[in-house]
């Protein structure tokens, strides 16, 4: 389900905890990456999910109004564009998405208040009033308006963030890569489906959990000596002096470029580069490429970097 950067992205929170906590439990930090990995596939279901139950809050709503006994013209003739929506309908239908929340035990059924805030505040929200008083429609208008207003409006509700943070601090940094996910979900959805497929956690192979695993484990195991080479590349700077976000990502390029042989160096630098530019200070990006650029020079005429396969090989 997740791509290697955001793989790359988990193994860099859990490094951060690690050096975080005064304890430096190797095996408690390898469970914990695994664990935020696990309930960050639970976000990405109790999105899609989501999704499903502002449906059925739309269609509550339009039952109340006709069931009133002096409705509106508007309530006895209600605007169903949104409950309408097929792309929507897919998910809400989606046997695949309630045979995984059933086997995963995830439901949004205790905390239906915030369900309802959601919907009340998408109700509001611009998105949504272009999309319920636009004239176009068809399929794809369908898809990009759904995904307009998910990204837009609701995965940026206060009330929906505050609630990811407080039920579990692995999610407090999760939402961004989630929604991420479902985004590219909903985009797979086309006009002949009955159901979709629900992303694996992982791939068949395994080979995404082996790197996860490899990274964050050879990152440790590496990092005193790989420390000393930092220190002599970073134009003599004291180590000390490095501020940590950039020091994790040096310890992740570089044992990244070690261990994965089939990995091109200009696919970790770049990929590295671009955690320190997110993660790191205004000038860290310039700093870690700088670094790297002269680290992986010399690893590699050296020998301690040795890249194998087709086009890789220096």
């Amino acid at each position: 389900m997740l791509n290697r950067r955001q793989l790359r992205i988990k193994v860099l929170h859990a490094l951060y905890a690690y050096y975080s906590d005064e304890t430096r439990d190797t095996s408690q930090t390898q469970k914990l990456l695994f664990d935020s990995i696990e309930k960050m596939y639970d976000m990405y279901l109790l999105l899609l999910m989501l999704i499903s139950e502002l449906q059925d809050a739309a269609i509550t709503r339009i039952e109340a109004g006709q069931d009133k006994q002096m409705p509106t013209e508007q309530e006895l003739n209600p605007n169903t564009k949104f409950v309408n929506n097929r792309p929507l309908r897919v998910v809400v239908k989606s046997e695949n998405l309630k045979k995984m929340a059933k086997e995963r035990k995830i439901t949004w059924g205790e905390n239906a208040h915030v369900v309802k805030h959601v919907f009340r505040e998408l109700l509001e929200a611009p998105e949504y009033i272009e999309y319920m008083e636009s004239d176009e429609s068809g399929f794809i208008y369908d898809r990009e308006a759904l995904n307009r207003v998910f990204r837009k409006t609701i995965v940026n509700n206060d009330m929906l963030q505050d609630w990811f943070e407080e039920h579990s601090i692995l999610w407090a940094d999760d939402l961004d890569l989630a929604s991420s996910i479902v985004l590219k979900t909903i985009k797979t959805i086309t006009e002949d489906m009955e159901d979709f497929e629900i992303l694996e956690l992982w791939k068949d192979d395994g080979d995404d959990k082996k790197f996860v695993s490899r990274l964050l484990d050879q990152t440790l195991n590496w990092a005193p000596e790989h420390d000393k080479l930092i220190s002599a590349a970073a134009d003599n700077w004291e180590f000390e002096r490095i501020a940590l976000m950039d020091r994790l990502i040096l310890r992740m390029a570089l044992a990244e470029a070690r261990e994965f042989s089939q990995v091109p160096l200009k696919v970790t630098i770049n990929e590295y580069i671009d955690l320190a530019k997110y993660y790191s200070t205004e000038k860290s990006g310039g700093f870690v490429n700088g670094v790297l650029d002269r680290m992986f020079t010399s690893m590699s005429e050296d020998g301690t970097i040795v890249k194998t396969g087709r086009g890789l090989i220096q």
